[in-house]
């Protein structure tokens, strides 16, 4: 950055993020059994040991056969968590909570007045001629077509999501949605869904402005066959002592999805970079970094990641896209540390 520049970046800039979803906790029960509440159990992790082969690519060149069946024979001994559902039930449940916080353009740390002001200035313009009613659209989407379910949505017979808004724990409105009619692909809601994703979008769109506190019940339905195993969340695990092969999330023994993974879903919604045609929606992150493909598809490179469109939206006066506006706004709904380093800012 210039030393010429009237108007740099803070050293210190973080935004709290105004998607605030609470972990998803997985229960079972059955299809038919969806409007009683009490008939649904907790779905416990357990541990189990298995016996597997040796299966690893084998480097260098071929081995000596004699010593390859030797190698062949030796048992490769795993203790693993696992999660299934119990042979009398053909369902999971799972239920959350999201809150929904306004005073996007306001950060939790700032050390630099005279750019908060600029960045409170361009984020009301956002708001006053374009608005949060797109983000809002996709954010009500993605809670429609049940993506926070993850694997457990692929290959399930139903996936039904039932949500409430709520006010003082009074019940405002109420939407259900069959799932499995919407894609994940694009944004386009079937027509029999379309009142009731715009409605909820609505709700959404009023919390992301300001115009009231919003908190909102969902409770995600997948009938996926009785004793088939389910899906919650996968522990990092940084103890190397830890000889177990996969740890799964749990609260209080009762499996469970993070809630940074539920709001990953819920922020895919970038369908504004280039390739999208083929990859499809994204979640919002600052360099478009898609971790299970090995790629970011807004490098520095392109000048069309986070921190480009933001240093010259709010530096350099260059307004983006509309398009890419929304994605800026998504990044600073989706929160993080995004201020420039002292070093950063000398180069």
């Amino acid at each position: 950055m210039s030393k010429n520049t009237a108007l740099s970046t803070a050293s210190v800039l973080a935004f709290e993020r105004k998607l605030d979803p609470s972990d998803a906790v997985f229960y079972s029960g059955n299809w038919e059994d969806r409007k009683d509440a009490s008939a649904w159990k907790e779905i416990n992790v357990r541990e189990k040991s298995v016996r597997g082969t040796i299966s690893n690519r084998m480097k260098g060149s071929a081995p000596d056969p004699a010593k390859f069946d030797a190698d062949i024979q030796k048992p490769n001994l795993q203790t693993v968590d696992v999660c299934t559902l119990p042979a009398g039930a053909d369902s999971l449940k799972s239920g959350m909570t999201l809150r929904i916080l306004g005073d996007c353009g306001k950060p939790s740390a700032c050390n630099n007045a005279d750019y908060q002001a600029k960045l409170a200035a361009n984020i009301k313009s956002y708001g006053d001629n374009i608005g949060y009613a797109e983000l809002a659209r996709r954010y009500a989407h993605n809670i429609a077509n049940g993506r926070m379910l993850w694997r457990n949505r692929v290959g399930a017979e139903s996936v039904e999501v039932r949500v409430r808004h709520l006010q003082n724990g009074v019940e405002k409105a109420a939407w259900t949605f069959d799932s499995l009619s919407f894609s994940l692909r694009n944004f386009e809601a079937p027509k029999a869904a379309e009142a009731g994703v715009t409605a909820l979008a609505n709700v959404i769109e009023a919390g992301l402005s300001g115009a009231g506190y919003t908190l909102l019940e969902i409770t995600l339905f997948a009938r996926m066959g009785a004793g088939q195993e389910v899906f919650p969340s996968q522990e990092l695990i940084l103890d190397k002592k830890d000889k177990k092969s996969k740890t799964l999330y749990h609260v209080d023994h009762v499996a469970a999805m993070h809630s940074q993974k539920v709001g990953n879903a819920l922020r895919t919604i970038d369908t504004w970079y280039e390739g999208a045609d083929s990859v499809g929606p994204i979640s919002v992150e600052p360099y478009g970094s898609v971790t299970s493909l090995g790629k970011a598809f807004r490098q520095p490179a392109g000048k069309q990641d986070f921190y480009n469109l933001l240093d010259g939206w709010m530096i350099k006066d260059k307004v983006p896209s509309t398009e890419q506006q929304h994605y800026v706004i998504a990044n600073l709904i989706r929160g993080g540390v995004y201020g420039e380093s002292e070093k950063a800012a000398k180069e």
